[in-house]
């Protein structure tokens, strides 16, 4: 994979493991606002509601471009967690190595759980380094749809959030070169 990856991480890789990032983000009815064009002199208005309502979010990505979501509303726990490792498994064959970071709901007792009762047949969960995001590269994944397919969308419910962020979702899909850009942004070579 490339020079980021430790001894044993090269192991795990060229063991056959697929590697996978994973990251967890949240997404507010507040828009992410960036430059726009408007007449001159007139600034541009956007109207939403002051809400701190949030979806929350779990990703996953591979070198390969695929990138699996899931979306709730309330927050990520443990077991909500492992239903995610559950979909990873269902939807990527063979074993898999993630690299996540250091969250207590990474390792709460329902991922433990989780694995002693025979998931760590096929997964081997890796921890990154505190206070390193830049080395996750499912961190890039939700700065660009945060930033570049969601940049000035106001949404009044958490409906029309969920609609706005599966259509965002559906076009980087499609864009491999982003998916593999936030991977080789992260450090890593494919």
């Amino acid at each position: 994979m490339g020079r980021t990856l430790a001894g044993d991480q090269k192991k795990v890789v060229s063991e056959g493991y697929t590697l996978v990032w994973v990251d967890e983000a949240g997404f507010y009815l507040l828009p992410a606002v960036v430059r726009t064009y408007a007449p001159r002199g007139e600034t541009p208005i956007l109207r939403v509601p002051l809400s701190y309502d949030h979806l929350s979010a779990i990703s996953a990505i591979t070198p390969q471009g695929r990138v699996l979501i899931q979306v709730q509303e309330e927050a990520y726990t443990g077991s909500t967690v492992v239903r995610f490792l559950k979909h990873l498994l269902h939807h990527i064959e063979g074993k898999l190595m993630v690299l996540w970071d250091g969250a207590p709901i990474h390792r709460s007792q329902a991922v433990k759980d989780f694995l002693t009762s025979g998931a760590a047949s096929r997964l081997h969960l890796e921890q990154m380094p505190g206070y390193a995001p830049e080395l996750n590269a499912d961190e890039g994944i939700w700065r660009y749809l945060k930033r570049v397919e969601l940049r000035n969308v106001c949404c009044h419910t958490l409906t029309e959030l969920r609609y706005e962020l599966r259509l965002a979702i559906a076009r980087l899909r499609h864009k491999l070169s982003v998916i593999k850009g936030c991977i080789t942004h992260a450090g890593y070579r494919l």
